[in-house]
Parts: C-alpha cells; sequence; structure tokens
C-alpha cells in the first residue's frame, strides 16, 4: 500500500497531505482511495480508506473529522471528533492538537490553511459556489477568532480541475459578472458560447484578497489526469453511474 500523498512547503510544519486516488481498497469506477462516504461504493472499503489516510497523518482513525458538504460558506470550529452526525458545512477549523480536518473533492478545490505560531489550522471545501459565496474568507475570519494572525496564515489548493477542461455555460458567466464585472477575467472564450472558468485562479484571487501571508495552488488537474486522480467532471462525460472522492487532510 503506497499512498500519493501532495504537500505544500507553505503549511509546514502543519503535517497535512492532498491524497490522490492510489493505495486504496477501492474498486471498479472507485478504483484507488475514495474517501467519499455518499458515494455508492462498499462502505467498508471507504472506512479501509480513511483509516490509511488517518494512519499516514499520524491520527487514530476516529480522529480524521468531516463534515457534510453542501456547497455552503459555512465553518464550524472543531474542539474534538464530532460524537454523532456530522454538521453541514464547507470548511473547519481548529486549534486542538490530534484533530485532522478532512474535505472531500472530485473536481472542487480543496483548500488547506495553517497558522503554524498560531496553533491553528483550517480546511475548506470550495467548488465555485462556495468559493462564489465566500467560504475561503470565512475560513480566514475563523481562524483568527481562534488566534490566527491574518497575515502569517498560509493556503493551499490542492488538486482541481484546471481551466482548459473546466467548459460553462453563459449562465454560468452571468453569474460572475453579475456579482462583480471584474470577475470576467477568470474566464476564457471557448466554442460557441461556452466559456472556459479558472477555478484555481479565482480562488487564489479571493485568497490573495483577504489578506493571508501566501496563497498556492499544487497545479494538478482533476479532470486530466484520471490514474491519480478522481473527476466528477470525467465521469459524467464517460458516463460512469458514480465516482470517486479524493480527500485533503491537516492537522496539528
Amino acid at each position: 500500500m503506497t499512498l500519493d500523498i501532495i504537500t505544500a512547503d507553505d503549511l509546514r510544519p502543519a503535517r497535512h497531505g492532498f491524497f490522490g486516488r492510489a493505495g486504496g481498497a477501492s474498486s471498479g469506477v472507485f478504483e484507488g482511495l475514495n474517501c467519499g462516504a455518499g458515494s455508492s461504493d462498499q462502505a467498508e472499503a471507504v472506512r479501509i480508506n480513511r483509516a490509511r489516510v488517518a494512519e499516514a497523518l499520524g491520527l487514530a482513525e476516529a480522529a480524521l473529522v468531516t463534515v457534510h458538504q453542501t456547497h455552503s460558506a459555512d465553518v464550524v470550529t472543531v474542539t474534538a471528533p464530532f460524537e454523532s452526525d456530522r454538521p453541514e458545512a464547507d470548511a473547519m477549523v481548529t486549534a486542538t492538537p490530534g484533530v485532522g480536518l478532512a474535505v472531500l473533492a472530485a473536481d472542487c478545490q480543496p483548500v488547506l490553511f495553517s497558522d503554524p505560531e498560531a496553533g491553528v489550522v483550517g480546511a475548506a471545501h470550495a467548488g465555485w459556489k462556495g468559493a462564489l459565496g465566500g467560504v475561503l474568507e470565512a475560513t480566514v475570519e475563523a481562524m483568527v477568532g481562534l488566534g490566527a494572525e491574518r497575515g502569517r496564515i498560509a493556503a493551499a489548493i490542492g488538486p482541481a480541475i484546471s481551466q482548459r477542461a473546466y467548459e460553462v455555460g453563459p449562465e454560468f458567466f452571468e453569474t460572475f459578472h453579475d456579482t462583480d464585472p471584474g470577475y470576467a477575467r477568470f474566464f476564457a472564450g471557448g466554442a460557441g458560447d461556452r466559456y472556459h472558468f479558472d477555478l484555481p485562479a479565482f480562488g487564489l484571487d479571493r485568497l490573495r484578497q483577504s489578506g493571508i501571508g501566501t496563497a498556492t495552488w499544487t497545479r494538478h488537474c482533476t479532470y486530466s489526469d484520471p490514474d491519480r486522480f478522481f473527476s466528477y467532471r470525467r465521469s459524467v462525460h464517460a458516463r460512469e453511474a458514480d465516482y470517486g472522492r479524493l480527500i485533503s487532510a491537516i492537522r496539528l
């Protein structure tokens, strides 16, 4: 079992990883490290996969915390693993050692945050809707509420769909343009009335505008590398019944 773990220098020394699909127990369209409990994969395979991620980060299996993601801007502060149902949210922050914050994605942006001096970390799931709605800024604010200093916070965007693979329609463009005409710079012209949206560039811009210290993208495209990453959009184009979810996690 060899896991594919991508790290970001700016997040060190916090233990973290953007995990690829290698090294998992799932099979079929989920082959590899599918960590999506909401998928139609076998529940035991997903449990094994999550346990492998927890072990790689030096955590107990139960200490790897996830939320019920809804493409919102909601953030929860975590002090201990949830005792009952996972709350609905798309980001988490903690100042508690030994708790791992994990988000799932399969084209959307997984974003990990760290202020090592304050001992505060965060994790966010930021698709276009969450990013436009302010989930990244809300995560920064929640970290500041735990004692982080805005200018010390580092954020890294993990594997996500790249602009060349993210074709959208005119209604999508209008949603962004109506919010801020300046957002047109994140779109490139496509065939006919189609556009190509640069989700990672949009995420980086929102992060940098929030005033944090550093913001980077690992520059991995989920859609374009099927051997390494799951992709919702690729699964739709291939007419597959379901798709795996990648996990990204950070801990103190």
